[in-house]
This record gives structure tokens, C-alpha cells and sequence, in this order.
């Protein structure tokens, strides 16, 4: 079988029927230079969307074609010959991917005594280690503070309604982690070795196939549920166990080395202690409280950059219309997209995050008295608006502080910000600050959008978003929406709806990781711990005031000492513990840390 990369489709390959199969055949017999009766199957491994000149949008596609021996080596040699028997295309051998290796350490748990291995938290990190552990004979022990996937859609429900948050069960916590209200984008920025594997099991719980070919695969929230369930099902019946309502609230060690943790009950207060050697940390980005409990032991964090910002909501229709042209109502294409990037002068950058075609902005909050949004799609993406994140990168200059969780503290201030403009505003609890492009550029408020409708369920209150942001990052925004619209014609347009706060775009913190991934943690007679928690209430920082930083990056609670730590036992991974963003990366992030903690056992 050879694999032939680079071949351009037309759109109606994209349909569905016979038709479709005809033309993908037709091209992959061109790209080889054979007769289409040469060609026995063919499959796609890839394929994306070639909007770059609007009057030939085309897909073009990477397949699998099976030929006849001899006409596969004529093929082969031809193609090798001229460079490819169409213009562009690159021809290889076809070699199948193998399935993650995963070691069999069941006996190795009953010999050695010890505890089986603990996995805190549930959304993707979480689960794919959990998985992973469960699969090599483990039977790990998963604790998530939220319910279950389908008590999270009763609450979410609820609270989009207009009841009360309930910050145990939210978007940001309960099975599934935050991805599971999202559009369930399955792309990456980080070439992984682990990413093949992540979709091949998310497929196997059910995820559409087509995630396995799709340039720019995504779920949706709709079938991300039923993916999630599934999972951990799988868990369940390798061995594992999962648990809902149950907190992480402490942590021991011993020399530094990890001996128990304290759980508690989110439904019935009542706390618990398990005895653990061995734990994985995937908390998520959102899990304040989990990274107040690892600096009060000791574990080492450090300030990580992190992004802030608004969602900007559009008529998908003009988005559409921007990508693709006359081509935008061929139904092979659906709902367009864009990512979007901008550096400005005085050297921060502004760019669009985690779109969501067809989608809506939603109510994220976890914190009582704060306004957090962010977006979601469902599989069809076929709402009437589109909603990306509309983000300006803040570091540790920007914090105001030395300490480890002075990112929290600025996140809080903004969501707090924002919960106050939009009751100044008249607007009742929860309900989102939002401007429309316009009026922000123009320095006005208050004027509802005449063509855009805002998705946010618990409605928006119209004011100055200059309330609730840091002054550099809506100066940043101001200067980077019309250098945006360069690159996307109508992004600046003054219907256009920004709603604020997102604040969540990633972890604010880093849990330092040694070369085995496991936490530091000081042993005996090692550096104690930093000072106490930030205010939480204090103004945002003046731009370009510039902190410290220790070796490994970031302003840490025990600077650049590293002596005295060793192997901990607390594998942290994922989003929460600064090492991913987004499903993909913090899948592959979890598969890593449980292949090195099972390495370790082993």
C-alpha cells in the first residue's frame, strides 16, 4: 500500500455516496500516474481545506491507496523518478501505525504492597492516564470533585437558566474537565508522539471516525458526553474506580516523599484519608484551591504567562462569507474557521483562541461573584454566530507580585471586575458585561448590536468592557482589532459583540517537574515554603514592572534551590499543573506522566 500526500480534491469528493468515492479514486489514480481499475481501495489519512485563493477552494488530502504489487512498484519508481506524477505530491510506502505498547503490572502491584495508584481529577489528563493505568493492571483509583458528566449537564443547565452556581459542578469541574463544554477541538500546537494514539481511543469511545483524517478534527459538546462516559467505562472494567464529590483537600509526605492524601466529600463535608505512594495530579486550570493546598506543603510553583481577554462573537454567515467565498454554501464545507495572531509594537501580542464556529459563548464561572465566559460548539456547528477567544498575553510583569499565585489573583480580579460592571450596568447577577466593537473603538457604551445577538444564556449588560479589563490589555485589543482585520476582512466590524471576562485560557501556575515528571517537593532540611497568599483584591499591575524569575522560567516559591528534592511520587500533568492546552495536549501530557509512572513502578 503507498501513501500519496499533497493530492487536491474537489469539493464534491467531500459528499457523501458513490459519487464522492468515484472522484477520490479518479485523483488518487492521476497523483500515481495508474489506470482507476489499478486502484483495489483507498482511504483518506488526511485532509484540510485550501481556502487561499477564494475562487478555487479546494480540499486537499493525503491517502491510502492499495494497487497490485507490480503496478505499486512501477508506482513507487515512477513517482521517485519524476518527483511525483502530479505536481506536488509526495509518494511513500504506507506504513500502519502500532498501537501503544502497554505493560502488563498487575502482579507487580500484588507483590509490592504497596497502595494502588491515585489519579486526581477527570477531564482529559486525567482520564487518558487513568485509562493507561488501568489498561497495564493497575487499577487506579480516580478521584473527581464534580459529579459525573450527567449531573455536570443538569447543573450547567441550571445555572444558564438563571439558578445559583453550584461551584463543586460546573463547566470548569465534573467528568470531562472544561473541555467537555467546549467545540471538543482536537488540534495542537505540540507534535506528539502520544496524539495518533488519543484520537485512536477516542474513537474507540465512540468519537466520530472521521476525527482520524480530519486536518482540524472536533467532537462537540453534544457527542463529548458519550465519549466521556465511555471512557470511563473503559477504566472501570480494566480495573480502575472512580469517584465523584471527592476533593483533594491535603496532601502528606514523608522526607518528600508522597504518603497519603486527605479527600472530601463535596456532598457531605466528611473527609477521608487515603494512603498513596503514588498519584496524578491533573486538577485543570481552574482548580484554585488544589493549587493553594501545594503550596502550603511545600510542593514548587512558579508563575507561568497565561492570556486574558474577551469573546468576540460574529454572524457565521460573514465568517463564512470571509473564508471561503462563493464557495461558502458548498455543503461539504460547513461552519468556516480562523485563527488569527497579531505582534504589536510595543512587543505583546493579541490573537484568537479556541474558535468556535456555529457556537456560543457560555457561562464558565466556578467562583461565586465572578463573570467568566468562554465558547462552545456542538458537532453540527450550525448556530447562527461565531466565538473565539480574543486574548492579550500577560506574564509575571504584569502580576504585581513575586508570589507563585499572583496569576490567580489577577484572574480573580478581572472575573470580580467584570461580575461588578455588569450590575453597575443594571444588569443581574451573572449576566456578562459585552460591547459591541464599535462602541470599544470609539471610546462609547451601552449601544446594543444591531445585527449580532449575543449567546451568552444568562444575557449581557452593555457597558465600557474598560471596567473590567487590566488598561494594557484593553489598549493592546483596541490597537490589534483593526491589524486584525487586515487578516480577516469584517473581524473589526462594529456589530461585532465582545463579552468579557475570559480569563482562563490556560494555567496561570506551573508545578515544576523533574526528568521523571514528578513534582518537587522539599525532603528534610529542604527550602520551606513561601509566604502567604496573595491579596486577592489588589489593583491590576502597571504594565512592564519586571520580576524575578528563577532557572526554570518562571518566579517560584523557593527561587532557583532545587537541592534536597527527589522522586515525590506526584506526577502532576496537564492543563491545572502548566504543561498542556487544550484536549489533545493534555490527553498526550497524561498518557506521558502514566507511561513514566507505570516505567517507575516497573
Amino acid at each position: 500500500m503507498l501513501e500519496v500526500a499533497n493530492v487536491r480534491l474537489p469539493l464534491d469528493a467531500g459528499l457523501p455516496g458513490p459519487t464522492a468515492e468515484a472522484l477520490v479514486r479518479a485523483a488518487a489514480a492521476d497523483a500515481l500516474g495508474v489506470a482507476e481499475g489499478d486502484v483495489r481501495d483507498v482511504r483518506l489519512l488526511k485532509r484540510s481545506v485550501d481556502a487561499r485563493k477564494k475562487r478555487d477552494v479546494h480540499f486537499v488530502a493525503s491517502l491510502a491507496v492499495d494497487l497490485p504489487g507490480d503496478v505499486e512498484r512501477r508506482a513507487l519508481a515512477a513517482s521517485a523518478a519524476r518527483g511525483g506524477a502530479v505536481a506536488g505530491t509526495r509518494v511513500k510506502r504506507y506504513e500502519a501505525r502500532e498501537p501503544l505498547a502497554v505493560p502488563d503490572l498487575a502482579s507487580a502491584l500484588e507483590a509490592s504492597g504497596e497502595p494502588r495508584p491515585v489519579v486526581v481529577g477527570a477531564g482529559p489528563a486525567g482520564l487518558f492516564a487513568a485509562l493507561y493505568l488501568a489498561r497495564a493492571g493497575l487499577r487506579p483509583l480516580v478521584l473527581e470533585r464534580g459529579g459525573d458528566v450527567d449531573a455536570r449537564r443538569e447543573a450547567v443547565a441550571a445555572f444558564d437558566a438563571g439558578g445559583p452556581l453550584d461551584v463543586q459542578t460546573n463547566i470548569q469541574f465534573g467528568e470531562g474537565g472544561a473541555g467537555t463544554f467546549s467545540d471538543g477541538k482536537l488540534t495542537t500546537n505540540i507534535k506528539s508522539p502520544y496524539a495518533p494514539h488519543v484520537l485512536r481511543w477516542l474513537a474507540d469511545a465512540g468519537a466520530p471516525g472521521e476525527i482520524l483524517w480530519q486536518a482540524k478534527p472536533h467532537i462537540g459538546t453534544d457527542l463529548l458526553a458519550n465519549v466521556v462516559r465511555a471512557l470511563r467505562a473503559q477504566i472501570e472494567d480494566a480495573g480502575g474506580e472512580v469517584r465523584f464529590f471527592a476533593q483533594l483537600v491535603g496532601l502528606r509526605f514523608e522526607s518528600g516523599r508522597l504518603k497519603a492524601l486527605d479527600v472530601r466529600d463535596g456532598r457531605t463535608g466528611v473527609r477521608g484519608r487515603i494512603a498513596a505512594r503514588r498519584m496524578v495530579l491533573a486538577c485543570g486550570h481552574s482548580a484554585r484551591d488544589t493549587f493553594e493546598v501545594l503550596h502550603g506543603v511545600g510542593v514548587f510553583l512558579e508563575q507561568k504567562p497565561f492570556s486574558v481577554g474577551v469573546r468576540i462573537e460574529h454572524r457565521q454567515a460573514a465568517i463564512d462569507r470571509a473564508q471561503y467565498g462563493d464557495a461558502a454554501a458548498h455543503p461539504a464545507l460547513g461552519a468556516a474557521d480562523y485563527k488569527l495572531a497579531v505582534h504589536l509594537p510595543e512587543g505583546r501580542s493579541a490573537y484568537t483562541f479556541c474558535m468556535c464556529p456555529g457556537g456560543e459563548v457560555v457561562c464558565a464561572a466556578s467562583e461565586e461573584g465572578g463573570v467568566v465566559v468562554n465558547g462552545m460548539s456542538r458537532f453540527a456547528r450550525d448556530g447562527l454566530n461565531a466565538n473565539s477567544a480574543l486574548l492579550v498575553g500577560v506574564g509575571p510583569e504584569d502580576f504585581g507580585s513575586d508570589h507563585p499565585l499572583a496569576g490567580v489573583a489577577l484572574q480573580r480580579r478581572m472575573e470580580r471586575a467584570a461580575f461588578e460592571a455588569a450590575r453597575a450596568a443594571g444588569g443581574a447577577p451573572y449576566e456578562a458585561p459585552a460591547q459591541t466593537v464599535g462602541d470599544f473603538l470609539a471610546g462609547r457604551s451601552g449601544n446594543a448590536s444591531a445585527t449580532v445577538r449575543p449567546t451568552y444564556a444568562r444575557g449581557v449588560a452593555w457597558c465600557d468592557l474598560r471596567e473590567c479589563l487590566p488598561p494594557f490589555v484593553a489598549d493592546a485589543l483596541a490597537r490589534a482589532l483593526p491589524l486584525l482585520d487586515r487578516r480577516l476582512h469584517g473581524f473589526a466590524d462594529g456589530d461585532a459583540v465582545m463579552t468579557g471576562v475570559e480569563t482562563r485560557s490556560s494555567s496561570p501556575v506551573r508545578i515544576v517537574r523533574d526528568e521523571g515528571l514528578q513534582a518537587l517537593v522539599p525532603g528534610k532540611g529542604s527550602a520551606s515554603p513561601a509566604d502567604s497568599l496573595p491579596v486577592r483584591d489588589a489593583p491590576f499591575a502597571a504594565a512592564g514592572s519586571r520580576r524575578p524569575r528563577s532557572e526554570s522560567g518562571g518566579v517560584g516559591a523557593f527561587g532557583a534551590c532545587t537541592e534536597g528534592f527527589s522522586g515525590s511520587g506526584l506526577y502532576p500533568c496537564g492543563e491545572g499543573a502548566g504543561y498542556a492546552g487544550g484536549i489533545m495536549s493534555a490527553a498526550c501530557d497524561g498518557l506521558r506522566v502514566a507511561e513514566a509512572l507505570a516505567h517507575a513502578f516497573g
